[in-house]
């Protein structure tokens, strides 16, 4: 049976790839901090829960020992936006804590599990967003976590070039999820719900769920380097329409 591992597994992109990953015949080890939801997701899926805060160098290792000698997919969904203050008025704690869960906690999972992938010949999902791309208004704590994640991935694929791990990048763009956004703005259920305000059918975790399944399929010698997807509504990062 195929081994794969999708951090951050708890709700939202994670849960839901987790769940697309089984249907695909993978044993999904789900690890994410809230041990009780991964724990219920992992009993349905038939696959393993193991708690894990990837901020934790204890807690990757045991990753790491629970997973094993062979990891063919390894899904990097583990992140988290922190506030939308303007650059001179941002919280840097939080700054420091989008860094060490979107970059260094990333490159941790990442580094721990890399024999086991070589071992699979496997594929490596990096999940990014579309705030790599560009700074806005608000966001350049989130942006600048984001687009050194995208460094790293685009380092990893030229220092790997000459191994069989595949390394891959999905960006999402709009995603309606139940905490991504209420999380950014510390519970605030108002300002997080008018993210939305207006937009037509924002994307789904399962639409990224599905996209990031299909990556991760293909043939071993097809690499997706990265896939930009965002709601027909989201014209550009900075333009959407709203009804």
């Amino acid at each position: 049976m195929k081994i794969a591992v999708v951090t951050g597994a708890s709700s939202g992109i994670g849960e839901a790839t987790a769940r697309h990953l089984a249907r695909e015949g993978y044993k999904v080890f789900c690890a994410a901090r809230r041990a009780e939801r991964i724990k219920a997701l992992a009993e349905e899926i038939g696959g393993v829960a193991v708690p894990c805060d990837i901020t934790d160098p204890a807690d990757v290792a045991r990753l790491a020992e629970a997973v094993g000698g062979n990891v063919d997919v390894l899904v990097n969904n583990a992140g988290g936006a922190f506030g939308l203050e303007p650059v001179i008025e941002a919280d840097l704690e939080a700054w420091d804590r989008m860094y060490q869960v979107n970059v260094i906690g990333t490159a941790r999972v990442t580094q721990a599990l890399f024999p086991a992938l070589r071992s699979a010949r496997g594929i490596i999902v990096f999940v990014t967003s579309t705030a790599a791309d560009a700074g806005y208004e608000g966001g350049g704590g989130y942006t600048g976590a984001k687009a050194a994640q995208r460094s790293m991935v685009e380092s990893m694929r030229l220092e790997l070039f000459d191994t069989d791990v595949r390394i891959t990048e999905i960006c999402p763009g709009m995603v309606a999820t139940d905490e991504f956004s209420l999380v950014r703005f510390g519970g605030d259920q108002q300002r997080a719900e008018a993210v939305y305000d207006g937009v037509p059918n924002p994307l789904t975790a399962d639409d990224i769920a599905e996209t990031i399944t299909f990556m991760a399929t293909r043939a071993p010698h097809v690499n997706l380097d990265r896939i930009t997807i965002r709601p027909r509504a989201q014209a550009a990062q900075h333009k959407v329409h709203r009804g």
